[in-house]
């Protein structure tokens, strides 16, 4: 059999990244456009506020009957309305006169200033009240102006921002009830390998249970992809080939784990070549992970992964993850890359760059990255601790405990616009 040659792994993001295109859009309501991403720029269809307010709880003058007041000579004013939130004054405001007015209540006509009830002192005589200001008020004073926090007209939201509260709550301002969002990529999923068990199975002596199902259709639901499960395949040819070539009529993108070694039992290249797909690379210079394959079926895309959990899970977010986040139109597609100081030493030598599962942590203003359990693809125990893949550069022999360190931020919704690994050499681990 012929060797495979490893390709570096900006290449090989670069030949994936060429095959993505963008998903169509649809509108969903507001309550059901969680965890979306936006198809379309929003631009603000009025101003905000939309007429000048209160941010205090105070009273409304006109600044001008405000200008003789000091300590020695207070000037005194008639309220003539009270005005809560929601409500408007019942007519204008004049000469010598205040409202009392409410956080997020309209300024009264004809009034341009708010003293908050701190610098008043109030009166009361029957039916009668008086404010008495020691200080004068200038114009605008304590009054947001209509549009001063957007203008009608301003982009407000880009196409392509992922749908947390926050953005929300600016479409619920502006009256969206229907949300136009980009469709989601259908993502399938065929596990192999007649040594698996399903989660609900008794164990089986030289038998393991499927992690890798249910920890894929949780990172393709993070990613924001529907999901698939077709099921496992055994160790067969025809019935693999049949069960692969059935579910690619109804995805986007397939994801297998497993067979893609060139052991006896690994099928998924004879699959490839009976398929007369296109494979873009069949191996990576990096660990773990480096059997990573993908191909190219009818302009649909096949990820073939480790069978390895912890290979499977670096796999899916360096080259599956960026492409379902370009389907779904935002431009932050690659992983977050931070610098973080290394919290333990890393001694093994890294002939191709490694991704080390580890955990984020803060000490004394300093961001730490450190490794978490055993450093093997096949150990699944150490993922449900990792929210980082701290990333040891190829040619090395190992780290120190306080060197400077690259690590990708997975266990996020945050991205960014270019690849984490643009300045490595294309000749990294050849």
């Amino acid at each position: 059999m012929e060797p495979r040659q490893p390709i570096a792994i900006d290449k090989a993001i670069e030949l994936v990244m060429q095959h993505g295109k963008e998903q169509g859009r649809e509108l969903v309501s507001l309550q059901e456009c969680d965890d979306r991403y936006i198809a379309e720029d929003i631009y603000a269809n009025h101003p905000i506020p939309p007429f000048p307010k209160s941010p205090y709880d105070g009273f409304a003058f006109r600044s001008e009957d405000t200008a003789s007041a000091n300590r020695d000579n207070p000037v005194r004013f008639t309220v003539v309305e009270h005005v809560p939130a929601g409500a408007t004054a019942s007519r204008p405001i004049g000469k010598g006169e205040a409202v009392r007015i409410m956080t997020g209540a309209a300024i009264p006509e004809g009034a341009d200033c708010v003293a908050m009830f701190e610098v008043c002192h109030t009166y009361n005589e029957g039916d009668l009240e008086w404010v008495e200001l020691k200080r004068p008020i200038r114009s605008m004073e304590n009054v947001m102006d209509k549009g001063s926090e957007t203008e009608e007209g301003a982009l407000v939201i880009r196409k392509g921002t992922y749908m947390n509260p926050g953005v929300k709550a600016v479409l619920a301002t502006f009256g969206f009830t229907k949300v136009p969002v980009t469709k989601k990529p259908k993502i399938g999923l065929i596990t192999t390998g007649t040594e698996l068990l399903d989660v609900e199975e008794d164990m089986v002596y030289g038998k393991i249970r499927n992690s890798n199902g249910p920890m894929i259709a949780a990172q393709c639901k993070r990613a924001g992809a529907d999901f698939i499960h077709f099921g496992k395949l055994m160790d067969e040819l025809e019935p693999s080939y049949e069960r692969i070539q059935q579910a690619l009529k109804d995805v986007d993108i397939l994801i297998t784990t497993g067979g893609v070694s060139v052991g006896d039992f690994d099928l998924m290249p004879a699959i490839y070549e009976k398929l007369e797909a296109k494979v873009l690379f069949n191996k990576v210079a990096m660990r773990p992970g480096s059997v990573t394959t993908v191909a190219v079926y009818e302009n649909k895309m096949l990820f073939g992964l480790s069978g390895n959990p912890s290979a499977c899970y670096v796999g899916f977010e360096l080259f599956a993850r960026p492409i379902i986040r370009q389907a779904l139109g935002t431009p932050a597609v690659y992983p977050k890359k931070i610098e973080a100081y290394l919290g333990e030493d890393f001694e093994k030598p890294n002939p191709f760059t490694r991704f080390v599962r580890g955990k984020m942590r803060m000490k004394n203003g300093f961001v730490y990255v450190e490794p978490v359990g055993m450093d093997k693809s096949a150990v699944v125990t150490s993922l449900s601790k990792a929210d980082v893949f701290i990333v040891l550069r190829g040619g090395t022999r190992g780290y120190k405990k306080g060197d400077m360190v690259e690590a990708l931020w997975v266990d996020t919704q945050e991205g960014q616009r270019n690849t984490w690994n643009h300045h490595l050499s294309s000749e990294e681990g050849g």
